[in-house]
């Protein structure tokens, strides 16, 4: 399985904005998701969503500045292993970062108000999911997709107060 972070940066006045990255390559690729990547070898979560916010979008967050809202499970029922979805997410929100996103190789970074989330052009589970961690709520939760990543077969989203 793998290990692995997204970010979202909210901006909560004047009005609640969240910054998404259209990627535009490999795994994802045309979808909007908060920023992040796989966790490296002797790098905590937070420090792999701190670094994979830079390198997606130029955009520097202390490391006092982020904070864990959720973990999510995603599991794939079968394929090969190169289309096998059997990821562990770490789910941060930072509201304090230096810079201004900027397009790098990978992501395309786009500001949306909180109530126009283009759910549309995300993972279907996103829609499940997003909500809660724009509204400050943590959680755990577990989707299960068909061998196409694409079909949603189930979801599991539970209340969390603690994250190890």
């Amino acid at each position: 399985m793998v290990n692995a972070t997204l970010c979202f940066l909210i901006k909560d006045a004047p009005e609640k904005t969240v910054l998404l990255g259209m990627k535009k390559d490999g795994f994802g690729k045309g979808k909007w998701n908060g920023l992040g990547g796989k966790i490296e070898k002797n790098e905590t979560p937070a420090q792999a969503a701190i670094r994979e916010v830079y390198e997606e979008s130029c955009v520097k967050i202390p490391e006092s500045a982020i904070e864990k809202f959720a973990e999510l499970t995603f599991l794939s029922v079968k394929g090969t292993d190169e289309k096998k979805l059997d990821m562990f997410v770490h789910v941060f929100v930072a509201r304090e970062w230096e810079g201004t996103p900027k397009e790098t190789g990978e992501m395309l970074p786009k500001w949306f108000p909180a109530r126009e989330i283009p759910f549309k052009s995300m993972w279907v589970d996103d829609a499940f999911w997003v909500p809660l961690v724009i509204e400050g709520k943590k959680f755990r939760a577990e989707f299960t997709f068909g061998e196409d990543n694409e079909t949603l077969l189930s979801r599991k989203i539970e209340p969390a107060e603690e994250f190890i």
